[in-house]
This record gives C-alpha cells, structure tokens and sequence, in this order.
C-alpha cells in the first residue's frame, strides 16, 4: 500500500502561564521530525535553544537526547509527526528550560493541502516576543515586564541622555531597554528568514 500524501499541520503554539499571550502559528509538514519541530518552534518563538526540552505526547515524551539531561526512548530523527496519529483540536505539550519551565501548549487546528510555492516550515502568524532566557521563569517575567513599564523606560532614557558622558557604560542596559521596549511587537519576517536558513542547513541560532 503507498505512502499516504504529507498534509500540513496547522500548529498554534502557546506559552502558558503569560498575560497578555504570546504565541506563534506554525504550518509544519506531516513529514517533519520531532527534531524538526523543536528547531522551528525554537526559531519561531526566539529561543537560544540553551537548554534541554522534551515535548509530552500521548503520555509519552519525546526529544533530542542532551548530555546530562532526559533520555528518550525513541529517535526524534525519525519519530515523523505523521507517525504519531495527531487529530485536529488535538493538544500536546513542550517544555524548554527545566528550571524557569517554559510550557508550550501546542495545538492541531486543522490540516491542509501543501502548496507547491511556500516553504515548509513556516509562521503565519504570532503576536509578542520572547521571554528573555533565564529571566525566571512566568511569574518572573510577568513581574520583570510590569516594572519595565514604557513610562519607566522612557525615564531611563533621559536620565542616560543626560549622562552622554558614559554612554559605553550604558550599553548593556540600553540593549536590555531596548528589549522591553518592543515586547509586545513580533518579527515574523525575522523568524521566517531563520526558519529558512534553517531548512538549508544554516546555523540559526549564532543570531541570539
């Protein structure tokens, strides 16, 4: 009996534990590993990929097998999505960073037919960078973002103006100013250059 036609998956991807959300919609091909699908979900949501994961399927975990960390069962270079009997709605979880726990819940909204033109995998849509790594975890963030406030930056900002003396000395918390500044903005664009980079090979993640 052949092979049956690869779908694509359509995948909502989000970070549990987060007000207001950020999430990512993915459309991956039923033929991408579960190594794939930790990459582009690396990639989509602007992980550093610096710390071990494991995603909860069915009851049973799969991932990429890090020295000193989880061992699975199975091989995520050949575990295929297709191979593991996802129906739409359906729900499944990945977990990033064991210490600040990350929870990804991921959802199948639907499947569709491949389009010859679009590369696979990509991000349709998302709103919201981020969480910057080792921050802590939810709570921790959620507190970090309500104290960089835009009215607490912009302060910042003028005080570092006015000390124009000592910009270098600054240039570490400008970058981090900068950060929370565009928090509630996504490059879709951005992830999707690296999400082709990656399907060619490229190193990703010499980026972050």
């Amino acid at each position: 009996m052949p092979n049956p036609e690869p779908v694509i998956y359509q995948l909502k991807v989000v970070l549990q534990g987060i007000s207001p959300m950020i999430w990512r919609r993915l459309l991956v091909c039923s033929d991408n590993t579960i190594s794939g699908l930790h990459y582009t979900i690396q990639i989509a949501m602007g992980w550093s990929d610096d710390h071990l994961h494991q995603f909860r399927i069915h009851a049973k975990r799969y991932g990429i097998y890090r020295t000193g960390g989880v061992s699975f069962s199975d091989d995520p270079n050949t575990v295929r999505l297709k191979d593991l009997g996802l129906r739409i709605n359906e729900r499944f979880y990945y977990e990033y960073d064991f210490t600040d726990d990350w929870q990804h819940l991921i959802r199948v909204e639907t499947t569709l037919a491949p389009e010859a033109h679009r590369h696979y995998p990509v991000c349709i849509d998302g709103r919201r960078a981020c969480p910057p790594e080792d921050c802590g975890g939810p709570w921790k963030f959620m507190e970090l973002r309500q104290h960089y406030s835009r009215y607490h930056i912009m302060g910042r900002l003028l005080d570092i103006i006015e000390d124009g003396a000592n910009q270098e000395y600054h240039q570490d918390e400008l970058e981090v100013l900068h950060y929370w500044f565009q928090i509630d903005s996504f490059d879709r664009k951005g992830a999707n250059r690296r999400l082709y980079d990656y399907t060619r090979g490229e190193n990703v993640f010499a980026w972050v």
